[in-house]
């Protein structure tokens, strides 16, 4: 594991945090981001893709993005996903890796949409699969991710949502995140994440905090969209479907796992099959760079 110090500006504010990453491979370089609010690197298949693409002739970077693992907590910005956005494409700047192939799924690609709306000039194409979408989807995610914390913090103060369990690994995996953390302040702490809450409320923009026109203007690189299962009410097909209608370069079909995938996983074992994405994410990069 290793750390670089990346500057990102959230919201007119210059903060910089300790980012953990890792690197694989050689080659042309791509970034993947992990699904879940809460999931760092190190859950189970996150590894394994970077090393099959790695084995392929690429150059993988894994990362936690803010809040989650061994990275710094960033309690600020309007929207969690702009923040990891920024901090993603401040990354590859700071490695001197940019452009990159920009990948993630659920939450994942959720940032990498965003690291291309808000940094063009980082991403040479994109890969997403699982993209959160449906009034269900949205305002389950909302709540999942955030409604715990800031219910114990209403109820509890900084103390109470420091024991909550999906804040456990970013605050035994940074020895100063507990102490971030504890000196939140209440208030701010309940607001900045009742915004969050927010923008993952449901509405017809496709992106977090940007409008379909919006993004059709700006995302002009060329994607590999993978559908999602008929069956997943998070990501719904819906979903995968207006974002291949929406975006000029795209390449949309079908993943290499059953329907059925997302519904059948086990709260550690959701992404067990991403591995099986690279040699179709390898070979969509040679058509790109073509």
């Amino acid at each position: 594991m290793a750390t670089a110090k990346v500057t990102a500006n959230i919201d007119g504010t210059g903060i910089e945090l300790s980012v953990a990453y890792e690197i694989f491979g050689k080659g042309r370089p791509w970034i993947l981001t992990p699904g879940g609010g809460h999931f760092s690197r190190q859950y189970p298949g996150v590894r394994e893709l970077a090393e099959a693409l790695a084995g392929l002739g690429n150059q993988v970077i894994i990362w936690d993005k803010p809040n989650t693992g061994e990275t710094g907590l960033c309690i600020a910005g309007s929207s969690v996903a702009n923040v990891q956005a920024d901090f993603c494409a401040g990354l590859l700047h700071t490695l001197g890796v940019a452009p990159a192939f920009v990948i993630g799924g659920s939450a994942g690609s959720r940032v990498s949409m965003l690291t291309a709306v808000r940094h063009r000039e980082v991403v040479k194409g994109l890969g997403l699969w699982w993209l959160t979408g449906g009034t269900f989807g949205r305002i389950a995610i909302a709540w999942n991710q955030y409604g715990p914390a800031v219910e114990a913090a209403w109820n509890g103060g900084m103390e109470a949502v420091a024991k909550l369990p999906q804040w456990q690994e970013v605050l035994t995996s940074n020895p100063g995140n507990k102490e971030r953390l504890l000196s939140q302040d209440p208030e701010h702490f309940i607001a900045t994440l009742q915004s969050w809450m927010l923008t993952m409320c449901p509405s017809d923009n496709l992106v977090v905090g940007m409008s379909n026109d919006g993004v059709r203007k700006v995302v002009d690189c060329p994607a590999l969209i993978f559908k999602s299962g008929l069956s997943d009410m998070f990501h719904p097909r819906s979903a995968s479907d207006e974002l291949a209608d929406l975006l000029p370069k795209v390449t949309y079909r079908d993943p290499p796992w059953p329907d059925t995938e997302w519904i059948d996983g086990e709260p550690r074992t959701l992404f067990r099959s991403w591995h099986k994405l690279a040699p179709i994410l390898h070979e969509w990069a040679n058509g790109v760079e073509s």
